[in-house]
């Protein structure tokens, strides 16, 4: 099944992928269903009315958690002359719940079968991620006079997916029945009610993620409503800004997940199907985003990644003490340790990122608490990147797999197998050192120095931090550049020889301020030049590059999160234009997504194709996607927060119009920002 013709609703860590009828009918590899706690519940879901299956007439999106849809019985014909209709309405939150109304349009009475044929091959996410579906324990399912019950077990491992109805149904072993009368433009409905059990140890229900309970739908709403409230307002000339920042406000609701931990405070979960779970790198990152929009988010984030910092070696993990996590499950493949995620450490970024985004929030919202309420942590953060992560001994942070069979290669941002290469385009030998956590390195010692003199009356540490940085920074800045190329490069061997291709690294290193000044102007032309800006925004390597290719996952799409923070670079070293430019080509694409930005698109010339490409297998809606609207109003804007006030220096793109963000929260209280575009003076004379 295509990604086109799916209807996805979601609440968290809980979502539906159906048909564009409503039904699922999973297969291994599909990841269509009822997903929960990173186990499929229902993959069988299909109804019939007589024995016919159904023609969908159209659907409503309503809101990321419900979704309504209209259908007819029997095949599509050109003409349909349809007796009956019957339309389906669902909602996911604490249940998955769903309405079937079926209405007689005859002239005449009816008698009806009406059938849902329903089953759970219980698969773990990973299992139809990697399409192998090799079960151990045992599936069953239990016939009771008002419900069914579907299971799985596998020791102490339980799940179980219990159905029941509104209205009395006759409950077999694959699924449930009604037998129905209706008069003359009589409607019948029934409301089917489906609870997703993980039992664990001692019997105990673990419904991790599962934030809402009582009456699911109007609570949703209500949490909806409140939530879009409490966020900035944004008015807009730009006619598509203000929707795209609505829609990236709304799929961030839908992707706030709540780990058993947290009783009920929130995380953004990193992307739909593959990734509805805790993950370092891209909560974090989502944080820093929509900082000056859900600040809440980062305190929740800094303080669950503290919690399950890691303390000991473990090489099944990739753990070391102080390294942040890289991702959690909650499937049968991670409880019986058949892949590593309980949680899995095998990120180098994540650690420092950390750091940096409790500096960040504390200057936003002056939680001086939670820096110190933090502070063994972060002093562990920065232990690991000089003791544990320098696995070369020279400075710089590496990484290598210690688990070579389920661990991840690359354990940088660009994750893919092949994304870092040499200008040959082979492969370079472990351990590697990729140039942007090098950036994010630097970036967390300077940052870590100001908390370490303000508010952990520890100075001596903050002089020597700001030592560490300041040798980092010369270091990189001779061992990293290219000459023949002046721009750094994508990463070193073991031997420090330099993985010289162009990439869009490169603007992440603009960001962290680890760019010697006089080389920031060659950086900035190269990320706004032809080879690696296509009009929509930067690819991810550069067009020439051997291993180029514009739907290659990591050499050669474009990432709009990437594009997100490489323009807050750009700003950060005064090259306002440039960041004008990377913002506008991203927001024109959003249009062409319906304001949801994809987690990747393909990195062909604008002037070849009048809209952005597709990237076939992108996830969506994916947090730091669903952020990265949010970044480039700041950057945009120029909202820094500044010695306890808020900054505001905008420099929009040509033609933006007249921009408002009202209510940005902060230390200072609530403040306004205000920006008018420039004119677009060639329009203008023509």
């Amino acid at each position: 099944m295509g990604q086109s013709n799916t209807i996805r609703i979601l609440d968290g860590n809980t979502f539906v992928v159906s048909e564009d009828t409503g039904d699922i009918e999973a297969t291994p590899s599909e990841p269509t269903g009822l997903f929960s706690i990173d186990t499929r519940f229902l993959s069988r879901w299909v109804l019939t009315v007589n024995g016919e299956r159904l023609n969908a007439l159209s659907y409503d999106d309503l809101q990321y958690y419900e979704a309504r849809f209209f259908l007819v019985p029997g095949m599509a014909t050109h003409y349909v002359d349809a007796k009956l209709s019957i339309i389906r309405e669902r909602t996911v939150g604490a249940s998955f719940r769903e309405q079937v109304t079926i209405l007689n349009h005859d002239e005449r009475p009816v008698d009806l079968e009406i059938r849902m044929d329903a089953g759970s091959d219980f698969a773990d996410l990973f299992q139809v991620k990697d399409e192998i579906l090799n079960k151990k324990g045992e599936i069953y399912a239990e016939v009771e006079p008002d419900r069914l019950r579907l299971g799985y077990r596998r020791g102490s491992f339980i799940r179980e997916t219990v159905i029941s109805s509104s209205e009395s149904a006759r409950y077999d072993r694959n699924g449930f029945s009604y037998s129905v009368h209706l008069e003359p433009n009589e409607q019948w409905e029934t409301r089917i009610d489906v609870q997703t059990h993980a039992i664990g140890p001692g019997g105990r229900d673990l419904r991790i993620g599962l934030r809402v309970h009582g009456t699911e739908r109007l609570a949703l709403q209500h949490d909806l409503e409140e939530w879009i409230a409490k966020a900035p307002k944004v008015n807009s000339e730009h006619e598509d800004l203000a929707a795209t920042y609505r829609r990236s406000l709304v799929d961030l609701a839908a992707l706030r997940f709540s780990p058993l931990s947290l009783g009920g405070q929130t995380l953004p979960a990193a992307g739909l199907p593959w990734f509805m779970t805790m993950f370092g790198r891209d909560s974090i990152l989502t944080c820093l985003q929509v900082l000056p929009f859900a600040p809440e988010m980062s305190k929740t984030t800094l303080r669950i990644l503290a919690s399950l910092q890691g303390t000991r070696f473990d090489d099944f993990r990739d753990e070391d003490p102080g390294r942040i996590l890289h991702e959690m499950r909650y499937g049968e493949t991670a409880a019986f340790e058949e892949q590593p995620h309980s949680p899995y450490y095998g990120s180098v970024d994540a650690t420092p990122l950390f750091v940096i985004l409790l500096d960040e929030y504390e200057k936003w919202s002056g939680d001086v608490a939670l820096v110190r309420e933090l502070e063994q942590e972060c002093r562990a953060a920065l232990k690991w990147i000089d003791d544990y992560a320098d696995l070369v001994g020279n400075g710089y942070i590496w990484y290598e797999r210690r688990n070579t069979d389920t661990g991840l290669e690359n354990q940088c941002w660009k994750d893919s197998w092949d994304s870092i290469s040499y200008r040959d385009g082979t492969l370079p030998p472990f351990p590697r050192a990729t140039c942007e956590v090098q950036g994010y390195a630097y970036d967390a010692k300077v940052r870590a120095a100001r908390m370490a003199r303000e508010f952990w009356g520890d100075p001596a540490y903050a002089d020597q931090l700001e030592r560490e940085a300041a040798q980092l920074k010369e270091r990189f800045n001779r061992d990293w550049w290219v000459e023949d190329g002046e721009y750094y490069a994508l990463a070193l061997d073991p031997e420090g020889r330099q993985c010289g291709t162009l990439s869009s690294n490169i603007g992440h290193l603009l960001w962290s301020g680890i760019v010697d000044h006089d080389r920031a102007e060659k950086i900035a032309h190269h990320l706004v030049g032809p080879r690696l800006f296509t009009g929509w925004g930067v690819r991810t390597l550069a067009e020439g590059e051997v291993r180029y290719n514009p739907i290659g996952y990591h050499n050669g799409t474009i990432w709009p999160f990437d594009n997100s923070f490489i323009a807050w670079g750009l700003r950060r070293y005064g090259f306002t234009e440039e960041a004008a430019t990377i913002a506008s080509g991203i927001l024109d694409a959003a249009r062409y997504f319906d304001g949801r930005l994809p987690e990747a698109f393909g990195g062909y010339p604008r002037e070849q194709t009048k809209f952005p490409v597709e990237y076939p297998t992108a996830c969506s809606p994916q947090a730091w996607s669903t952020g990265t609207p949010l970044l480039l109003l700041r950057t945009m804007l120029g909202l820094e927060p500044h010695e306890g006030h808020l900054a505001v220096e905008p420099v929009l793109p040509v033609g933006m119009g007249r921009i408002e963000v009202l209510d940005i929260p902060g230390r200072w209280g609530r403040v306004d920002a205000f920006a008018r575009g420039r004119l677009d003076l060639h329009k203008l004379a023509d």
